[in-house]
């Protein structure tokens, strides 16, 4: 059996409204998660083991919000999609995260649904630094799936 190595993470890239993004430092926000209900019926004698324990019942699928990191340049495509949001012009787009290999393969693919920034935070200065300015997007959505 050969083995598998995992991929690393610093080779990604993001599509945002079918345009394909290069050049992001840093995205997160790739997870899901759901907060347990406890259910029980006056009636419900439960497992027999624990008859005072309540049932553990899923509740609503919730999604972190994608947050993508980028040097600053001249390109403000998502400045100006930011902008429409508090103009009050919200532009829902679908978009994907993409991990690649090496080699530039697509390795793994994560599509969210009906996405809109919901935050933009500017670069901090420092006139003593050597950093790049660093813009930030949050991108808060409906939806996540794996391809």
């Amino acid at each position: 059996m050969a083995r598998k190595d995992p991929y690393n993470s610093y080779n990604f890239r993001v599509e945002i409204g079918g345009i394909v993004r290069a050049g992001f430092r840093e995205c997160s926000g790739l997870d899901t998660s759901q907060d347990p209900i406890d259910y029980r019926e006056g009636t419900d004698v439960g497992n027999v083991a624990a008859r005072n324990t309540a049932r553990k019942l899923p509740g609503m699928t919730k999604f972190s919000n994608i947050t993508l990191k980028w040097g600053m340049s001249d390109d403000k495509d998502l400045w100006e999609w930011r902008k429409k949001v508090t103009e009050g012009k919200v532009q829902r787009v679908s978009g994907s995260i993409i991990l690649l290999d090496d080699v530039g393969e697509e390795k793994a693919r994560w599509n969210f649904f009906e996405g809109w920034p919901s935050k933009w935070t500017g670069p901090s200065f420092n006139a003593t630094g050597n950093e790049i300015a660093i813009e930030t997007l949050e991108i808060v959505h409906e939806g996540l799936t794996r391809a």
